[in-house]
């Protein structure tokens, strides 16, 4: 997932002067909700990028990124097939088909936060002055847009859930994982981002590699609350598999 990174950045550099995107709006809301240390990394990689922008780059950009984090997405759904006891007899590009579906996925999730957060409100007023909705609707929006947010990653984490695995699993017994998922990633970044901003200082320890070291982290932490999403839905299912053997003996 690490070498992901590079890639993302390539797309996003390549994609702002399409959209209009103000850089300055984007690199404080990036600010907001990631460590200090990852986002001098950010900041100064997308400027270079910015500043040396290219066709070319998107195109291998998005072919490198697909590649690279479809291998991660791989590796996840080895995980929760192990988790569920059950073997992946699906051929290699089936899987990786649904690995990159899963990759694009996240990716939508990415591109959808980044227009709530950075974009919500100026949203929210064009279609209160396109579709004369009230202005009542309008406060709704800019309240409720961060939940709106949440909502699009849950979505995200219950299709992996759900199609991931090799089995049959009906919506509502993958609905616990997802809940957990969806939270605790919520709750993780938070955390994480105020424990590297006030509590450690790995860029004094291990000097430019630190935010690497921060990087891995982070996907580190991410990782295990989905893969947790995962055993928690896998145990619910063995569980009620077992009471339902024990019923009919």
């Amino acid at each position: 997932m690490l070498f992901s990174i590079f890639p993302i950045l390539l797309i996003v550099a390549s994609l702002l002067p399409y959209f209009n995107i103000d850089q300055d709006q984007l690199f404080t809301t990036i600010k907001q909700f990631v460590p200090e240390e990852i986002y001098d990394f950010i900041n100064n990689n997308l400027d270079q990028l910015l500043n040396n922008n290219s066709g070319g780059a998107l195109s291998v950009g998005i072919i490198g990124t697909l590649w690279s984090a479809s291998n991660g997405m791989n590796a996840t759904t080895k995980a929760l097939n192990k988790a569920y006891g059950v073997q992946d007899r699906r051929n290699y590009f089936i899987k990786r088909l649904l690995s990159m579906v899963f990759t694009m996925g996240m990716l939508a999730v990415v591109v959808v936060t980044l227009l709530l957060v950075v974009f919500g409100q100026q949203i929210g007023l064009f279609i209160f002055n396109h579709l004369n909705v009230s202005q009542d609707t309008l406060d709704i929006w800019n309240n409720f847009r961060w939940l709106v947010t949440l909502a699009v990653i849950f979505i995200v984490f219950s299709f992996i859930f759900w199609i991931a695995p090799n089995r049959r699993s009906s919506l509502f017994s993958i609905l616990p994982g997802a809940v957990f998922s969806t939270v605790g990633w919520a709750a993780a970044s938070i955390g994480f981002a105020y424990y590297v901003n006030n509590f450690a200082n790995y860029s004094a320890t291990y000097g430019s590699i630190g935010v690497i070291i921060i990087l891995m982290l982070w996907f580190y932490l991410t990782g295990t609350i989905l893969m947790i999403g995962g055993e928690i839905n896998a145990t619910l299912s063995i569980v009620k598999q077992k009471k339902l053997v024990g019923e009919i003996n």
